[in-house]
């Protein structure tokens, strides 16, 4: 990837998940030691008006690195943030996007400012952040 042939308002490839499974989300309460019960029992989810269980927003965000890291290695990543927007429903798929929306350098490098997004397949807007990437 050059530098000088990436323009503003050029796009990532999309990264889009699986539906999100009542396993998937089990598996990453193990990895990531989140176990609220909002994420995998949905009892105690509808006894506090959910209509089931949820997605963790930090699995979201997860998909958001996989987005940058399918499109750069990760020592390039300088930055990145988001916000949590909304809850990521059970079988949802989450869409993730970015845009570059600045080109600058910084420390004696080429980077890049990005816009991500992750939305799910119901077009639900769950996460709203920015990336900076390095570019050799």
């Amino acid at each position: 990837m050059n530098y000088a042939d990436i323009k503003l308002g050029d796009t990532l490839p999309e990264h889009v998940s699986a539906p999100i499974s009542r396993h998937t989300l089990a598996l990453y309460c193990g990895a990531s030691g989140d176990h609220n019960p909002m994420h995998v029992d949905i009892d105690f989810a509808k006894k506090f008006g959910m209509s089931d269980v949820f997605a963790h927003g930090m699995l979201s965000m997860a998909f958001l690195a996989q987005l940058l890291t399918k499109w750069v290695p990760q020592q390039q990543l300088r930055h990145w943030a988001v916000r949590f927007t909304s809850i990521t429903p059970v079988h949802a798929k989450v869409i993730c996007t970015g845009k570059v929306i600045e080109k600058f350098e910084a420390d004696g490098e080429k980077r890049l400012r990005l816009e991500i997004n992750a939305v799910t397949d119901g077009g639900i807007h769950t996460l709203a952040g920015d990336a900076v990437i390095a570019l050799p």
